[in-house]
């Protein structure tokens, strides 16, 4: 909506010399022109989110499975990979994940298709680049695991026996985090290092 500055002088005359009747229609007028400007100002500018899709530029690789993408409004989304469980930084094949991560994907366009927000706020989604599924090549290059729990709600189950094979098979050729003798899954280093923390 654009405000023509002519039908704001008009209605503050009305406002000022007008019978009572007039200065309430022009008050209110006034007010809601005021209100809707505000609103346009401050409103958050529409995000990928509400269709589903987020396209932008990948500026940040923060772990194995989490990335910031710019998109054209300037505006940047912090994506968590959805089904896989990248080893965190401090875990063996940690740092690993994250610079094969940002090897494929820094300063490259990509789209993500958001499945859903969670409890930090970020996107959780699937990341695709030039039409590849970059949660899924991080699972079959043996830098993350299958998040099983969240899968399990969330992929269909044709998309959950591929996502399950491809870590089998990552597993049976000992590629990645696979070479350690006991990995430790992600969630329950977390698990361990929040109990330990919590007994303190």
């Amino acid at each position: 909506m654009r405000i023509n500055p002519r039908q704001i002088q008009s209605l503050s005359m009305s406002l000022l010399t007008g019978s009572p009747q007039k200065r309430l229609y022009a008050g209110l007028t006034l007010l809601l022109i005021l209100l809707f400007a505000g609103w346009q100002q401050y409103a958050p500018p529409a995000t990928g989110k509400v269709s589903g899709r987020i396209s932008g530029t990948v500026v940040g690789v923060a772990d194995g499975d989490t990335i910031t993408v710019l998109d054209a409004t300037q505006r940047q989304h912090k994506i968590r990979f959805a089904f896989v469980d990248a080893p965190e930084k401090a875990q063996p094949y940690g740092q690993a994940a994250k610079q094969a991560l940002a090897a494929k994907v820094f300063r490259q366009q990509v789209s993500v298709d958001v499945i859903e927000q969670d409890k930090y706020g970020r996107n959780v989604g699937r990341v695709w680049l030039n039409g590849e599924d970059i949660n899924y090549s991080q699972l079959a290059e043996g830098l993350a695991w299958h998040y099983q729990f969240f899968a399990r709600k969330n992929q269909s189950q044709d998309e959950f026996a591929r996502y399950d094979a491809a870590q089998q098979q990552a597993q049976q050729q000992r590629l990645g985090l696979w070479q350690g003798a006991r990995p430790v899954p992600p969630w329950d280093f977390r698990r361990a290092r929040k109990q330990a923390a919590d007994s303190e």
